[in-house]
């Protein structure tokens, strides 16, 4: 066995272990619960762009985009569209023509007007509209065909209804072992005065829709290796791999 294959065996047993301290992940829990109160994921920019996630879950995605390859990376939900730029930026390291296809029912201008004139809008397209309109959908689809490899992330509209239609229309772009990420799972365990004057909470938020969705397909999985290994997360139960079709 190399060393390389030694250290990737060290790693798995490492996150084996997480997986059984029963205490640490409640401890992360608690630690998560608690720094969701002084809106923690709103303190981080990525090349000059507020992104709006914890920094685990975005290590998390760059190790999914480096093993995945994406020609094309669907995002719903851009904000201020610090997200797009770090998918764009990791595309650009890695190389070839994959870029970043934003999806959000309102770009405000001059969130617009920072991600057209930021560095990476070169391999960043946007779409202003419902995700899960007939008109988006078909645009997404088009530009979905014929591409070897896709992964989509979620992170819209949080409530049931809206994520449930997002996960089937978007799913099925989803290729063989790359992911459908739907961001924001955590909801399903915050206390209520976390989520007040919000349409989504503690039974009507991405986790239940993803807890439905995995009900009728045997296509994905959750992926426990990646939350188990970060511990910190936005997104339990929500890094779902294509295992079929």
């Amino acid at each position: 066995m190399s060393e390389a294959d030694k250290f990737r065996a060290e790693v798995k047993e490492n996150i084996e272990g997480l997986k059984k301290d029963h205490d640490v992940q409640a401890l992360s829990r608690m630690w998560l619960r608690e720094i969701t109160r002084h809106k923690y994921a709103y303190n981080f920019n990525w090349m000059g762009r507020p992104i709006i996630q914890f920094p685990q879950d975005m290590i998390a995605m760059q190790e999914i985009i480096w093993d995945v390859q994406p020609d094309l990376i669907i995002e719903t939900g851009i904000a201020h569209g610090g997200s797009l730029i770090y998918y764009a930026s990791l595309l650009e390291m890695i190389g070839g023509e994959g870029y970043v296809l934003g999806i959000d029912i309102d770009i405000r201008a001059h969130n617009r007007k920072a991600i057209e004139t930021h560095p990476m809008f070169n391999r960043i397209q946007m779409i202003e509209g419902s995700s899960v309109s007939d008109e988006v959908a078909a645009e997404v689809a088009e530009q979905a065909k014929g591409k070897k490899s896709v992964l989509v992330v979620l992170d819209s509209n949080h409530t049931h209804e809206h994520v449930l239609k997002e996960l089937n229309i978007y799913a099925q772009h989803v290729t063989r072992d790359s992911y459908i990420v739907v961001f924001d799972t955590l909801l399903d365990d915050m206390p209520d005065d976390l989520v007040q004057n919000r349409p989504w909470g503690s039974d009507n938020n991405p986790k239940t829709a993803v807890r439905e969705f995995l009900n009728g397909t045997d296509a994905f999985e959750v992926d426990k290796n990646i939350e188990s290994k970060i511990l910190i997360t936005v997104a339990p139960d929500g890094y779902l791999k294509r295992v079929k079709g």
